[in-house]
């Protein structure tokens, strides 16, 4: 019997370089970025003083929380994380169950997080500490347990299947859509919300600035600081905010008469077991390859059926390595290639945000037929050069209409995740590679 079909019916993010939809296709159409400076991390004697976070004034949480809900928020991923995948929720036509009726039990919600409300743990640490535990408020459980995003958004919603949350760093995003699909097309469920958010802040970047992996020399030019597949990148910039995916089955959207954005084909996700060269920081390059020879597989398409690439090249040492584990995987190299691009050239990386900001950008480029550009690698590697035809790795928007493209998410840990999406048509089967 064949898997039901599965579809992206609604769209929302919340990013540094556009606080919905609308504005973050403009942004990645153009080639805008997000990168800002940021005070509060030269105050606080950061090497990297810049990074990625989505702007937005504090009445604007108006819009998508009471005034219950608001009393006492401080956590800025759960703000992301429920202004997104409310987003997507309205954008694929869907309605909020009120508080009298049954919930959705065909409804779900995964949406993942690496940690949440690390602001709002941190003032609970200190009430406690000075010995007034009373006046934490009755939101501080909420916004510290990982679950909270999803327990936030199938509340508000009203969802009766799955609710839950799921952490598996980078990967997270990625790996969310691909629970999602899998739920779906096992009769589990017919619609989840699917999506993943990353709080900002020091607390957060602390760590990765500890470890030197941050750039340090564009302080006075944020704009220029992540260079995805550059000779010259020194590291990942840091960055925040969450992507949001209506993941649902073919049958549900045709019924609802939905708006339909791409077809989700298959995917993958392993670990390396931080064997083979794999660590908590290094991929096992035998695991990616695997991981994307079977989400291929998984998607029953060929690999020169894919258009192009979302890669997670995060401007660091390991970009040229990922591109020959892709050239490898596919057996594809120079003009044969798919295109590729890294959105964290325009928005940083996210941490456990990026797989699902990151394939909202994929599918919007299936939708309205482009493939947007690489800012700041015009000195390309030259491990990639040998590899790639610079061709595929444009450094602005072209206009193109890619059938297939794959999305692929490598994370903290050694795991991987890589998911496949298509131009969404009656007939199933792919088109050759334009």
């Amino acid at each position: 019997m064949d898997k039901k079909r599965v579809v992206i019916t609604g769209l929302g993010v919340v990013s540094p370089n556009g606080m919905n939809v609308s504005e973050f296709t403009n942004a990645i159409k153009h080639g805008i970025s997000g990168i800002q400076y940021i005070r509060e991390l030269e105050e606080l004697n950061f090497s990297c003083q810049i990074a990625g976070k989505p702007l937005y004034e504090n009445d604007y949480l108006n819009n998508y929380f009471n005034t219950i809900q608001r009393k006492g928020l401080n956590a800025s991923g759960l703000e992301y994380g429920v202004i997104s995948g409310l987003d997507a929720w309205k954008d694929a036509g869907l309605s909020i169950v009120e508080k009298e009726n049954s919930p959705l039990w065909e409804a779900g919600v995964i949406f993942g997080t690496g940690i949440l409300g690390v602001d709002k743990f941190r003032e609970a640490i200190y009430k406690v500490d000075e010995g007034k535990v009373r006046r934490l408020g009755s939101t501080s459980v909420l916004q510290t347990m990982a679950s909270g995003i999803s327990a936030f958004l199938g509340g508000m919603i009203g969802c009766g299947n799955i609710t839950t949350t799921n952490s598996s760093a980078c990967s997270t995003g990625t790996e969310a859509i691909l629970m999602a699909y899998d739920h779906i097309t096992s009769g589990k469920a017919e619609i989840i919300l699917a999506g993943s958010t990353s709080d900002s802040g020091p607390y957060i970047w602390g760590g990765f600035d500890a470890m030197r992996i941050l750039p340090h020399k564009y302080n006075n030019d944020p704009t220029i600081a992540s260079r995805p597949m550059s000779a010259t990148a020194s590291g990942f910039v840091p960055g925040s905010g969450a992507g949001a995916l209506v993941v649902e089955s073919l049958n549900s959207a045709k019924k609802r008469g939905a708006t339909i954005y791409a077809e989700i084909l298959g995917g993958h996700t392993n670990s390396g077991g931080q064997r083979g060269g794999g660590s908590m920081t290094a991929p096992n390059n035998i695991a990616v390859q695997k991981c994307i020879r079977q989400a291929i597989t998984n998607a029953n398409i060929r690999p020169d059926e894919i258009d192009a690439i979302n890669g997670h090249l995060t401007a660091t040492t390991k970009d040229a390595t990922e591109i020959r584990n892709w050239s490898q995987a596919l057996e594809l190299n120079g003009k044969e290639f798919p295109y590729i691009n890294s959105l964290k050239s325009l928005v940083g990386h996210c941490l456990a945000a990026s797989g699902s900001i990151e394939s909202v950008a994929t599918v919007l480029q299936l939708k309205e037929n482009f493939i947007f550009g690489n800012i700041n690698c015009e000195d390309l590697h030259p491990e990639i050069a040998a590899l790639v035809d610079r061709e595929r790795i444009p450094t602005k928007t072209i206009n193109k209409t890619p059938s297939v493209i794959m999305k692929a998410s490598f994370g903290f840990g050694d795991v991987n995740a890589c998911v496949v999406f298509k131009k969404f048509s009656e007939n199933k089967s792919t088109a050759t590679k334009n």
